[in-house]
């Protein structure tokens, strides 16, 4: 059940804010709410704590009386649904221990590179650096995602599938989870706990006034940047050469982060048909992030009916993003890139690309890119209400 109200009924929220109603409104706590009706427009109207707000009519009947939580503040805050009763009650408790802690992974990967490039990683206890060592070898190149059966296997990789998999030892063979991206990470926690480098409360933690980034599917695709290096004279690098201690626990603070990420991720997949889906790439000049939504029945009532959409960010193209839809045999690839350059260099690819799907058999609908961005479209979410200011 997704419920997007789109404006305050009684209150402006920037009021609300100024006024003793904020003093309410506070990241963790509970508000009571209630259906009051709907407008002449047609839009429902919730009595949240002492504020009123309009949203579209939810599909399934909301109860008398409910519970939200405030998960993030903001100019859109984002409130958690709690009906204690059903089954995604527990899917609404990990998602609201998991949300603050959330970051994507090119911090992660930003402090790695930094890592990487410090001689001291080598008198690193032997835990650390075989952990090190197994999440390297958890990334792919682009080269291994260049073709299905590579993407298909980095697919199973991200992490999204763990748990699934060691539920049948058999099926992934003697290599238990060393290749899957979540089980690197974990290992690689455990290390650095173990070798005494604790992580540091995340900037998004429930104390804290940054706004909690919401879950993949309600955000849509989104190319993501790589993450800036730090510099000499940033605290993390030490005021002793030789002391790693500091960027050691950045890495497990980023490294819970990225699996706070990739569990609510996994969440959210239990409660829809939609995938989404991140895969760290080891390229020849850094290491970028390709995200995918794979996603069955997507704009038709045929279940036959596949779109993938993708978004990435590569210094020398900028943000790229597309969608490909197949339909039957029917295939439909729209792109968009942020840079005009970039529309230039893909346009010039077409040619071959056509004739490589007409050679599969395909039948190709429509080829285009565009210059810019598209809107981000508001995806699925059985636990979550976003007031909008």
């Amino acid at each position: 059940m997704i419920i997007q109200p789109t404006s305050l009924a009684a209150l402006t929220w920037a009021g609300a804010a100024a006024g003793t109603t904020a003093d309410s409104w506070r990241i963790g706590t509970v508000l009571s709410a209630r259906p009051l009706g709907v407008s002449p427009q047609g839009m429902m109207i919730l009595q949240i704590g002492a504020m009123a707000v309009e949203t579209q009519s939810p599909s399934t009947q909301l109860p008398p009386q409910f519970q939200v939580r405030v998960l993030s503040m903001g100019a859109e805050p984002l409130l958690e649904v709690m009906i204690p009763s059903g089954p995604e009650t527990f899917v609404q408790q990990a998602m609201r221990e998991r949300l603050p802690q959330q970051n994507g992974y090119a911090p992660l990967l930003a402090t790695l590179d930094t890592l990487a490039q410090r001689p001291q990683v080598r008198q690193l206890p032997s835990s650390i650096r075989t952990a090190l060592a197994l999440l390297e070898n958890a990334m792919r190149t682009p080269e291994e995602i260049s073709d299905g059966p590579g993407l298909r296997e980095a697919v199973t990789r991200s992490g999204l599938f763990l748990e699934a998999q060691l539920a049948d030892p058999m099926a992934m063979g003697d290599a238990l989870g060393e290749e899957d991206w979540k089980g690197a990470l974990l290992r690689l926690a455990t290390a650095l706990q173990t070798g005494g480098y604790t992580a540091k409360p995340s900037a998004n933690g429930p104390g804290n006034a940054a706004e909690t980034a919401p879950p993949l599917q309600h955000r849509g695709m989104q190319a993501q940047p790589r993450a800036a290096a730090p510099e000499e004279g940033d605290p993390l690098l030490g005021d002793d050469a030789q002391d790693l201690r500091p960027l050691l626990e950045r890495l497990n603070t980023d490294v819970h982060a990225a699996l706070a990420r990739l569990e609510v991720a996994q969440l959210e997949t239990a409660a829809t048909s939609v995938w989404m889906v991140e895969i760290p790439v080891q390229g020849k000049d850094g290491r970028d992030v390709v995200q995918l939504q794979l996603e069955q029945g997507a704009t038709s009532s045929d279940p036959s009916t596949w779109t993938l959409g993708f978004a990435l960010e590569l210094p020398s193209l900028g943000p790229v993003q597309g969608e490909v839809q197949l339909r039957g045999q029917r295939l439909s690839v729209r792109l968009w890139a942020h840079m005009g350059s970039t529309v230039e260099k893909l346009d010039r690819r077409f040619d071959m690309l056509r004739d490589r799907l007409a050679a599969s058999g395909l039948i190709l609908d429509q080829l285009s890119c565009q210059h810019g961005m598209p809107q981000t479209g508001q995806s699925r979410s059985a636990v979550l209400l976003k007031t909008m200011a």
